[in-house]
C-alpha cells in the first residue's frame, strides 16, 4: 500500500496508472480526454495515450472538469474491496441467520452475483470457500446449543445435523473432544500438563489424548494454571507425571532450539481459517521472518491482514505454531501473545542458530 509522497509528482501517478496501482486508489483519480470518463489508477480498462491522461485530486474535481465516472472501475463507487466485503459479509449473515446453510445458488442469487464469481469472492476475503464457512457456524451453533439444550442430541439437531452419526464423525474436529464432554466444560477428558522453566520463564504444557493442546508461556506459574482451567473447566487435569515430564522435556528443548522442530502431535484448536493461517505458519523455516500481509498472502486472503493477526493471538500454543515469525511491514516487532520481549528474544535465538 502505497502513501500520498509516493504519488505527488505527475510521473509517479502515471507509473502507478500503467502498473494499475492500487494502493493509489483514494489517492487521485485520473481522467481521459479522449473517451471523457475519469478512473481509478488501478482500473483494468485498456491503457489511454499519456497526452489524454490528466489527474485529479479529488472526484469532485474529475466530475467539475466535464468528465463522468468510468463504467468498469466504477470511480463514484467505494473501493471494489469494501464492495466485495460488503457482499461476503451479507452472505456470511444469511449463512449465521439460517435454520439450515443456503446452498451456493441460493446465496449468489441473494447477494446479486453469479455463483461462480461468488464463489472465488468469498474465497478471497475470508480465506475459506461458503461451504466451510457454513460447517464452521454450525460448529459454533453446536457449541453454543450443547451448553443450552437438554440434550446432545437436541443440540445436534438444532445445530442442522441432519444425522447423529454424521455429526459425531465429525466432532474431533468440531470440538476438539467428544461432544458430551465439551457440552460439560471437558468433564470426563484428561489433560495432562506440567509446569517447566525455560529460558523465556514458567511454561506449560498440557496435552490431550489427541497431542498437545496448549504451550503456554507467563512470569507468573499460578496464571499458566488457571488459564488452563479457564480452558476446560470441568476436565480432570493431571500433573506432575513422571513419563509426562518428558514431553515437557522436548517442548522445552524447541523453545531453545526452534531449528529442532517438535515432531509431536497437536491437538489444534479453532476455526477453519484460524487453522489454516496456523498450517502456513508451521510450514515456515526456522528463522524465515515475514509480515502480516505475506502470512495473508500465503494464506489465501491477500487482503486479510488483520484477519490473519486476529488468528496469530488466538495461537494458544506457543512457538510449535510459531506467530512470532510475523512482524510489521517496516520489520519492528510488535502484538505477540507472550510479549514482545519473548517474540524478540525467539526470532533472535532462531537467527543465531541458523
Amino acid at each position: 500500500m502505497g502513501n500520498d509522497s509516493s504519488y505527488s509528482s505527475e510521473e509517479m501517478r502515471w507509473a502507478a496508472v500503467q502498473r494499475r496501482d492500487g494502493g493509489a486508489d483514494g489517492v487521485f483519480w485520473y481522467s481521459v480526454r479522449s473517451t471523457g470518463v475519469y478512473c481509478r489508477p488501478s482500473c483494468a480498462a485498456r491503457p489511454a495515450l499519456r497526452k489524454n491522461v490528466a489527474f485529479h485530486d479529488s472526484r469532485e474535481a474529475a466530475e467539475q472538469a466535464g468528465f463522468r465516472p468510468c463504467m468498469r472501475c466504477k470511480p463514484e463507487q467505494p473501493p471494489l474491496a469494501e464492495r466485495q466485503a460488503a457482499i461476503v459479509a451479507r452472505a456470511c449473515r444469511l449463512i449465521d441467520e439460517a435454520d439450515e446453510a443456503p446452498d451456493l445458488d441460493a446465496l449468489a442469487v441473494a447477494v446479486g452475483v453469479s455463483r461462480f464469481h461468488f464463489h472465488r469472492m468469498f474465497k478471497a476475503v475470508t480465506g475459506i470457500t461458503p461451504k466451510a464457512y457454513a460447517n464452521a457456524a454450525r460448529a459454533r451453533r453446536v457449541q453454543d446449543g450443547l451448553a443450552a439444550q437438554a440434550s446432545v442430541t437436541d443440540a445436534l439437531y438444532a445445530a442442522g445435523f441432519n444425522s447423529s452419526g454424521r455429526f459425531y464423525a465429525q466432532s474431533p474436529a468440531v470440538l476438539g473432544m467428544k461432544p458430551s464432554a465439551f457440552r460439560a466444560g471437558g468433564a470426563g477428558e484428561q489433560i495432562r500438563f506440567a509446569i517447566a522453566e525455560c529460558s523465556l520463564g514458567p511454561i506449560l504444557v498440557a496435552s490431550t489424548a489427541q497431542g498437545i493442546c496448549a504451550i503456554l508461556i507467563d512470569d507468573n506459574p499460578d496464571f499458566l494454571v488457571k488459564d488452563l482451567q479457564d480452558r476446560f473447566p470441568k476436565a480432570e487435569l493431571i500433573g506432575a507425571e513422571p513419563e509426562y515430564e518428558q514431553v515437557v522435556s522436548r517442548v522445552v528443548g524447541m523453545v531453545e532450539q526452534p531449528s529442532l522442530g517438535l515432531d509431536l502431535p497437536l491437538d489444534v484448536r479453532g476455526t477453519a481459517f484460524q487453522q489454516r493461517v496456523w498450517q502456513v505458519l508451521r510450514a515456515l523455516p526456522s528463522g524465515r521472518r515475514l509480515t502480516y500481509a505475506e502470512l495473508a498472502e500465503l494464506a489465501g486472503v491477500p487482503r486479510g491482514a488483520r484477519a490473519v493477526a486476529s488468528a496469530c493471538a488466538a495461537n494458544a500454543i506457543a512457538v510449535a505454531i510459531p506467530c512470532h515469525r510475523v512482524v510489521r511491514n517496516d520489520g519492528t516487532i510488535s502484538g505477540y501473545r507472550w510479549g514482545v520481549d519473548r517474540k524478540a528474544a525467539l526470532l533472535n535465538r532462531e537467527t543465531v542458530n541458523e
